[in-house]
């Protein structure tokens, strides 16, 4: 018995959603801790401003009030700090300037663009000096907040690389345990029909001794050995088959004498083959399988009554085999989930056979099936493709 999955154990949509709301509470919450320290360094540049206020309405201080304002000054040691006159000429003096590049200071263009930049980001203090006399003190982020800036925008692009991972992870599950059901599924078919199989052999060499090989006993013989491919077709499901170079044109022959008898004699079938062998490798159980579930399909869209022809040609050095019908056609919805495992038009479908029928073709043959063309009213064409070589 295969091993249960650890997701099936649980729901993954649970987990999916913790983790969600755990990565959008992070962004969140480091969104409002860059807020508060930006307002926190805003406070501190206002209780700078004020010491400076202080000491330059007050030429006589205590000593005590100088030690608290040496106290403010020396702690500004991350802050940008520039101050101006009123016609916003910066004031080059010691104790005027913190934590400014002397390149900058030094350079006159350098230090108006300084100027601008700060005021756009935040509005200067004003230092009444005098009754005339104003000067503004101008501050900007510490160099940890402007590298903590950009940290919302990594954040977002982590959540949103996040979000596609978990998406895609989630569909590689989802795949994985769908794999393992339709694998699981065919090898039990293969199983309950290997038991009465086993009988009807039997029964079929006790009818040949008694009634000799009579045309209903090679009709039996026939349904007995097609009955035999179809539990060798599930049996292969999930297991990797063996891919041997065999003739397309062959496998498409004995397909189409087969269904050619048991299909509706309403429907004009037809098959279309090149002038010289297609030599490609492939499984022709399983391509069979294929072959069959798709013509299947085309009768059941035609309802037993219209043309249906099949054609293998080569192009670009791939091999295209053409499944042309006259049948009811798809709409676009229909054509993008035909090959959906569950999906069926038909009342009684389980939507296994095209499921299959593309898992058979591009997991084993490393081609591709789809529909080239469909429209209501206007039948449908089924494209298998497989490289040549």
């Amino acid at each position: 018995m295969r091993k249960q999955h650890f997701f099936s154990k649980i729901n993954i949509w649970v987990v999916y959603g913790l983790f969600s709301a755990i990565v959008f509470g992070v962004a969140i919450y480091s969104v409002a801790l860059i807020n508060e320290l930006r307002q926190r360094e805003a406070n501190r540049i206002s209780v700078f401003a004020e010491a400076m206020k202080i000491q330059q309405a007050n030429k006589t201080l205590d000593s005590d009030t100088q030690n608290l304002l040496f106290t403010i000054f020396k702690e500004n040691d991350k802050l940008p700090i520039l101050v101006v006159d009123q016609n916003r000429k910066a004031i080059i003096d010691e104790g005027f300037y913190r934590n400014i590049p002397e390149e900058i200071v030094n350079d006159q263009k350098k230090l108006s663009r300084l100027i601008a930049d700060m005021g756009s980001r935040y509005k200067p203090f004003e230092l009444k000096i005098s009754e005339n006399q104003r000067q503004y003190v101008y501050y900007d982020n510490s160099r940890l907040l402007n590298n903590l800036r950009y940290f919302p925008y990594l954040l977002g692009v982590f959540i949103l690389g996040y979000i596609f991972f978990s998406l895609w992870f989630l569909r590689t599950i989802k795949k994985t345990d769908e794999g393992y059901v339709w694998a699981g599924l065919a090898k039990e078919t293969a199983h309950q029909i290997g038991t009465p199989l086993s009988s009807m052999i039997g029964w079929i060499e006790i009818l040949r001794i008694e009634k000799g090989n009579s045309e209903g006993v090679k009709e039996i013989e026939k349904d007995i050995n097609r009955l035999k491919t179809i539990s060798e077709r599930f049996s292969k499901i999930g297991s990797v088959p063996e891919l041997n170079d065999l003739n397309v044109n062959e496998t498409l022959q004995q397909n189409y004498d087969y269904l050619k008898s048991r299909i509706s004699k309403k429907v004009k079938f037809m098959l279309v083959l090149p002038n010289r062998e297609i030599l490609i490798p492939h499984n022709r159980i399983l391509l069979s399988w294929v072959i069959e579930n798709i013509v299947k399909n085309a009768v059941d869209a035609m309802k037993g009554e219209g043309r249906l022809e099949i054609e293998l040609y080569e192009k670009n050095k791939n091999v295209l085999i053409d499944f042309k019908d006259s049948g009811s056609g798809m709409t676009s919805a229909q054509a993008r989930n035909a090959f959906k495992a569950g999906y069926s038009t038909k009342k009684r479908g389980w939507g296994l056979g095209l499921s299959l029928a593309k898992r058979v073709i591009k997991e084993y043959h490393r081609g591709d099936i789809r529909i080239a063309h469909t429209a209501v009213g206007e039948g449908s064409t089924f494209r298998i493709m497989m490289r040549n070589g």
